[in-house]
């Protein structure tokens, strides 16, 4: 992975080694080729992992009447000679599958494999209907993998700081509720009133099976908090929005529950927690700087 690569601006170039080829440069046209559509593989790092069957139907439909307009962009397979790996266009190539198309134009590009990852990254960023915790692992991918930070991908990628931070928080939530996200069962807007809940996943069964609106599980997430603090035991005065975006932010960089107990003039302690001796060596690195 050569500096060069990884110090470049992200997005610079990547519309050429898209489907647009409109936005090939006319001075040097890439060369299309027609490709067996069982000559191609999918790239094993694409970002978007499910492909609804609904969509991907309308789309071969499309594919039957009126052809595959756009090209798919590929690479000479790393491992296997006499294949290619498509870098941008899978979900067409799916769709091709089904509408029953022996043949698809693609383009072909010597590309490595950073180059592949992120250019995957960023179309389906840019182009596709991404769940909410496929976008959030996309971001995370591009700031973990090529030290993008967040206001560089909210620049390149001409979307919010606030979006981007919102998403990542997404990935704290419990794996359970994940899942329900990307299956729909929940929205966004759900997710995230549920990120400082210490009990999300009770709360987040209780949304689906009492299909509560946003704003109701706002007030039930609310209404919990309250009830904790009413207690016998006193818990600590509940903490200002600040320091929950200041937890949010470092779990979100760190991908591990951060919780800030502040204590006033006193200073306060700051508790990272880990789920397995790997999450413990990478805290150790970010800590030593490395």
């Amino acid at each position: 992975m050569s500096d060069k690569l990884e110090k470049r601006g992200l997005g610079r170039g990547l519309s050429a080694l898209m489907a647009d080829v409109d936005l090939i440069p006319s001075e040097r046209p890439a060369p299309r080729q027609v490709m067996p559509v069982e000559q191609l593989t999918p790239n094993p790092d694409q970002p978007r992992r499910s492909f609804a069957p609904e969509a991907l139907q309308e789309l071969a439909d499309s594919l039957r009447s009126k052809g595959m307009l756009q090209p798919l962009i590929v690479r000479p397979h790393p491992d296997d000679r006499g294949l290619f790996q498509i870098v941008a266009g899978e979900r067409r190539w799916r769709a091709a599958q089904i509408a029953q198309l022996h043949e698809v134009p693609v383009i072909v590009r010597e590309l490595s494999d950073t180059e592949v990852l992120e250019v995957a990254i960023v179309e389906n960023i840019q182009r596709a209907d991404l769940n909410s915790i496929e976008e959030a692992a996309s971001y995370r991918q591009l700031m973990d993998r090529f030290g993008h930070t967040q206001e560089k991908l909210a620049e390149a990628l001409n979307k919010s700081r606030s979006h981007i931070a919102n998403l990542l928080r997404l990935l704290n939530l419990p794996d359970q509720v994940q899942v329900w996200l990307k299956e729909g069962k929940l929205t966004t807007g759900h997710a995230r009133a549920l990120i400082t809940a210490p009990n999300a996943v009770e709360l987040a069964r209780k949304v689906i099976e009492k299909n509560l609106s946003v704003r109701e599980t706002e007030e039930l997430v609310r209404r919990q908090a309250e009830n904790a603090n009413s207690k016998p035991k006193k818990a600590a005065q509940e903490k200002d929005a600040d320091t929950r975006a200041l937890e949010g932010d470092l779990s979100a960089h760190l991908k591990m529950r951060v919780t800030i107990k502040h204590a006033g003039q006193d200073g306060g302690q700051m508790v990272i927690n880990y789920k397995d001796l790997d999450q413990l060596d990478r805290l150790c690195q970010v800590l030593a700087g490395q």
